[in-house]
């Protein structure tokens, strides 16, 4: 019985750690944001929209949205790489799109991942 809690327990927390509300593994695109990937993912949780769809039917992912920096920090050519479905590509796209970068003098494509867990 202690074996199966043992186990049960690790499955649960590894379970958890893969839908946090911040990616595990650090961000390209983060270190060009004012405050980082904490900051960054602050604002994309705070702006965050639960689509009722998604809602509605318990989904839970990673949507991951790619798109260009251009030379003055600016967001241009989102596009949805991975959607969990239920609205949720769409509202990550549109959260990628409020994000104002540091001007970094060149353009740089990247992807950013956005988590929803209800």
């Amino acid at each position: 019985m202690k074996k199966l809690l043992v186990v049960f327990g690790f499955v649960l927390l590894c379970c958890s750690a893969a839908f946090s509300q911040t990616p595990s593994k650090t961000v390209p695109a983060a270190q060009n944001y004012p405050g980082g990937q904490e900051a960054m993912y602050e604002f994309i949780n705070s702006k965050k929209i639960y689509p009722p769809v998604a809602k509605r039917n318990r989904m839970q992912g990673e949507c991951i949205i790619g798109l260009t920096i251009n030379e003055d920090g600016s967001v241009s050519n989102v596009t949805i790489v991975k959607n969990i479905g239920g609205g949720t590509g769409e509202e990550s796209a549109r959260l990628i799109k409020l994000l104002k970068f540091d001007a970094i003098g060149y353009k740089f494509q990247t992807s950013i991942p956005v988590i929803f867990k209800l």
